[in-house]
């Protein structure tokens, strides 16, 4: 069986788990790695160096912030790769991009495509509360995530899921479906499903100003945020004495109805933690947050 030469492109643990995948399998070769230079690291809130990775395969490193420039697609051509698998990077690839892999760019989208196509996947499959989600391994095409599907692995979403948990999952998933889809294409197969449009649900870019907390929505909704934007993402927050709180980890409380208070007032404390009424005479005990050392004072009003 001849050795196959893939391009991987990416920044992030999507990429990791690509790389191990692509490095292992006995008919695949990394022609080469693109990836951001560390100094960019902050483009990406998981960010992951897979530098001392590559050199240890002793796999080309080329570092690009867009691969659509000249430059990028240059040095890309000169790699010599079959296919290219774009796995954890942002941008999207251009016409100039895909004439290099004629149908032969596979990327990775955290959802069951055709469902949330789009931009920040995982917290959204949170804030929907989708019952069932899948890892996607798709043909990349002109669209955004509108590729015929290779293959998807599909599990549950737990209903205390959490960012860093249903990441996890998203992982265990990649690496399953690689290990098989590389045993697949290594044998000439090119699996391919169209997607079905009428079931298409898009997903929107989320900023870091989304995490912000509404203390008038009820516990389970504060509770649903939190839940769907901390590690590795920047987190849910409120401001605390002119400072942001971010708030990490907290649980539902049986309190509301037993005080008379404001929507964000903290109504008690702990050593271990404060609790926070929310609207509709629900509340929240915090457990694990972010910024300001010491829990806010008690009756103090977050958000102000």
């Amino acid at each position: 069986m001849p050795t196959k030469r893939a391009l991987l492109i990416g920044a992030v643990e999507t990429t990791r788990i690509a790389f191990e995948a692509i490095a292992r399998h006995p008919a695949w070769d990394i022609a080469a790695l693109v990836t951001l230079d560390p100094a960019l690291a902050a483009r990406h809130s998981d960010f992951v160096d897979l530098g001392p990775a590559a050199r240890r395969e002793g796999c080309p490193i080329i570092h690009v912030d867009n691969i659509n420039r000249e430059e990028a697609l240059a040095a890309i051509r000169d790699a010599g790769a079959d296919m290219a698998f774009v796995m954890g990077w942002s941008q999207i690839c251009g016409a100039a991009f895909r004439a290099l892999f004629p149908d032969r760019v596979v990327g990775y989208h955290p959802a069951a495509l055709p469902r949330l196509r789009g931009r920040a996947a995982i917290p959204w499959t949170i804030l929907q509360q989708e019952p069932i989600t899948a890892g996607t391994l798709f043909w990349i095409d002109e669209g955004t995530d509108t590729g015929d599907i290779v293959d998807q692995q599909f599990f549950h979403v737990a209903p205390d899921e959490t960012a860093a948990s249903l990441y996890a999952k998203h992982m265990q998933a990649l690496a399953v479906m690689l290990d098989r889809t590389l045993e697949r294409m290594a044998a000439g197969e090119m699996p391919r499903m169209a997607q079905d449009k009428d079931c298409a649900t898009w997903a929107a870019r989320r900023t870091p100003t989304d995490g912000l907390i509404d203390w008038r929505q009820p516990a389970g909704d504060v509770l649903r945020l939190i839940r769907a934007t901390g590690h590795p993402y920047p987190g849910a927050f409120t401001r605390s004495n002119g400072a942001d709180l971010v708030i990490w980890s907290a649980t539902s409380s049986d309190m509301g109805g037993r005080h008379a208070a404001l929507p964000g007032q903290v109504v008690a404390r702990s050593a271990d933690g404060f609790t926070i009424l929310c609207g509709q005479r629900t509340a929240i005990d915090v457990t694990q947050w972010g910024g300001p050392e010491k829990p806010p004072k008690l009756h103090a009003i977050l958000g102000e």
